[in-house]
């Protein structure tokens, strides 16, 4: 049987014992109050559901941030970027909410916060995904059980359509002659490899395989967090011979082969393509390019570009694969990829 007792002349404070349990305890503003809770626990043990709340009504939901950023960011393959993410939602209202207390309406409420002040739905997506992600691990690691993520129950803002820039004729050597020796670099890879920007600059000698013609990813290096190894183009070939030869012999296995940070190279990118010209033009933007010349320039099937670009599904790489137009018109005249149909 509950206790109820009165605590100061504002709450009423209910606690239940039962054998072979912790004692359960919660304080409320009216005596209603404390009974009616002491009767759905006392209820829930009797049908053996209970499930104890006590850790989700004690921690906000900026203490679980401030953990998650402890025990899981530094798992992920961009810590850095999420744990902006992460400490940027501590500085939310909503931060000072008990995790228990935090409603699908509250996770309303935030995206229409960031929609006034006019963040793009993608970002507000990926705020929502870095609570959704950290709901689950309170749910199945922390032993708050008692929670339900509120963010599953939302409608989300609609993602904005994928980019589909492609290089124009000329706009591969205007960018080449604006940029840097190490961004030059940097770019023919991501032409002929259709690296991610953070694959790129995490490349060490010791993956390289140029006997074999191949790069090996490893898991930890990758988006995905699945490694994959990719076949080397003739030309990529000799963009890691060059390096190579620049380096000299004190190249070392662990040693990177690029200085630059990920932000860096946006950074470098920007400029290189504001002096070009190309004010709209985007690093990421070069996979897209080099996913998409894979479909034009070979004879590769889906699932064999597939394992070279490593995109999770078939639905996210055909939003790459957008050929230009005069290169299906010579397909369908019957000439092979990469080959331009002889005019009649």
């Amino acid at each position: 049987m509950a206790s109820i007792r009165k605590r100061g002349d504002l709450q009423w404070e209910a606690r239940i014992r039962r054998k072979g349990r912790p004692a359960v305890c919660k304080t409320f503003e009216t005596r209603v109050e404390a009974e009616k809770w002491a009767r759905e626990i006392e209820s829930e043990m009797d049908r053996g559901v209970f499930v104890s709340r006590s850790e989700a009504e004690n921690t906000t939901l900026k203490e679980a941030l401030s953990r998650y950023i402890d025990e899981y960011i530094p798992k992920l393959a961009q810590p850095d970027k999420s744990e902006r993410l992460a400490k940027a939602l501590q500085r939310r209202e909503m931060a000072h909410l008990k995790m228990a207390a935090i409603r699908s309406k509250d996770i309303a409420d935030f995206i229409k916060e960031r929609e006034a002040e006019g963040v793009t739905a993608n970002t507000i997506r990926l705020d929502l995904a870095l609570i959704s992600r950290l709901f689950n691990v309170a749910i199945t690691n922390w032993g708050m059980e008692s929670l339900i993520n509120p963010v599953g129950r939302v409608v989300k803002p609609r993602p904005a359509p994928g980019r589909e820039r492609r290089l124009e004729a000329g706009e591969e050597d205007r960018l080449l002659a604006a940029s840097g020796p190490e961004l030059r670099d940097l770019v023919r890879l991501a032409l002929e490899t259709a690296l991610r920007r953070e694959e790129l600059v995490r490349l060490t000698w010791g993956q390289i395989d140029l006997q074999r013609r191949t790069v090996m990813l490893s898991a930890s290096g990758t988006k995905n967090r699945t490694a994959r190894t990719i076949p080397l183009s003739p030309r990529a070939i000799e963009i890691f011979r060059d390096l190579h030869r620049v380096r000299g012999e004190k190249t070392a296995p662990a040693d990177r082969l690029f200085d630059f940070h990920p932000d860096a190279v946006t950074k470098a990118m920007i400029r290189a393509c504001k002096r070009a010209g190309l004010p709209d033009l985007h690093f990421h933007d070069l996979r897209h390019e080099a996913t998409s010349r894979l479909f034009e320039n070979t004879d590769l099937d889906l699932m064999e570009i597939r394992s070279i670009t490593g995109h999770k599904t078939l639905q996210m790489l055909a939003r790459y694969s957008h050929l230009r137009m005069d290169r299906l018109a010579d397909r369908l005249a019957g000439a092979r990829r990469g080959e331009p149909a002889a005019c009649s």
